[in-house]
């Protein structure tokens, strides 16, 4: 396919997924523990990479009275534009608290943060499908796959999966290890596919994820953070993007009032822009002609 029909495609659907940039209180700053972050190039990951395969539909119920909602099973309807509309927050996703659901093996529930970078090989190339391709600002060589320990709205610890430029692979392991331990509730951390890309546009995906080559929003050639691996986007619907009268994702307005205190949400001072900014990296939080909540990058785009 090629890469400009990938980029528009992209800057479509990921908009429900890991959107914008270029779906209580946290926890105190904890130091992490002496040694639980193993950061670099250590080898294969601790779990295989997943084959492609379709989550399982979830229901989340509503309030008392309000009707319970099915996470992507609603496209959402689109203006005169072509563009997905940005529609008011289900009842059921105002205070979104979900479970993860596994797609890699678990760590022990006592276990330290722990996290793995390797190459990309053949087989999650093959995942990756076209999310790269030749042409993107950067090869599969300057890629790293990275598997590390995450805590879910659940309560419980979980591994998640990010794929990064191998210059950003340990500062990323870091800062997942200081999340870790304050124990910041991500939903699900995973692999943009092409599964994502084709699927109709929902505005209520929730997915943590790195590196994917598609444009910044509002281009359809002006590569973004993500296309070089250099951002990360964090609980994109707790930490929606807006400019204008645009929300993403589309479903997340109820998050847009920042004076809340829900979990998950990205505040300034917080354990999750302390930890990003110890390592350098900006936030789109702080941008002027937009905010874009989730976003976090290397190189300030």
């Amino acid at each position: 396919m090629p890469a400009r029909r990938l980029w528009v495609l992209a800057g479509v659907v990921l908009a429900s997924l890991i959107t914008a940039c270029g779906p209580g209180s946290p926890a105190p700053v904890q130091e992490p523990a002496a040694s639980p972050t193993t950061a670099g190039e250590t080898g294969a990951p601790t779990t295989a990479s997943p084959a492609s395969a379709p989550a399982p539909a979830v229901t989340v119920p509503g309030p008392p009275g309000e009707p319970a909602w099915v996470l992507g099973a609603t496209p959402l309807p689109k203006g005169p534009d072509g563009k997905p509309l940005v529609l008011p927050t289900p009842p059921a996703l105002r205070d979104r608290r979900l479970p993860t659901i596994d797609r890699l093996p678990p760590p022990a529930a006592d276990a330290p943060y722990s996290s793995k970078a390797a190459p990309i090989d053949e087989a999650l190339a093959a995942r990756m499908g076209t999310t790269w391709q030749p042409g993107c600002p950067v090869p599969l060589a300057g890629l790293r796959y990275l598997t590390m320990s995450f805590w879910g709205f659940d309560g419980k610890p979980h591994t998640g999966e990010l794929v990064v430029n191998a210059s950003v692979a340990d500062d990323v392991q870091k800062v997942f290890g200081r999340l870790f331990e304050a124990r910041f509730p991500l939903e699900e951390v995973r692999l943009v596919e092409p599964a994502d890309i084709a699927a109709e546009p929902t505005g209520d995906g929730n997915t943590t994820a790195g590196f994917v080559c598609r444009p910044i929003v509002g281009s359809t050639s002006i590569p973004s953070a993500h296309s070089s691996g250099l951002a990360v986007d964090l609980n994109p619907f707790q930490n929606p993007y807006k400019k204008g009268a645009s929300v993403l994702p589309e479903l997340a307005g109820a998050y847009l009032d920042r004076s809340q205190d829900k979990p998950g949400m990205i505040k300034k001072g917080d354990v999750v822009t302390r930890a990003f900014a110890e390592v350098g990296w900006s936030w789109g939080g702080t941008w002027k002609s937009s905010k874009d909540y989730m976003h976090f990058s290397s190189n300030g785009r």
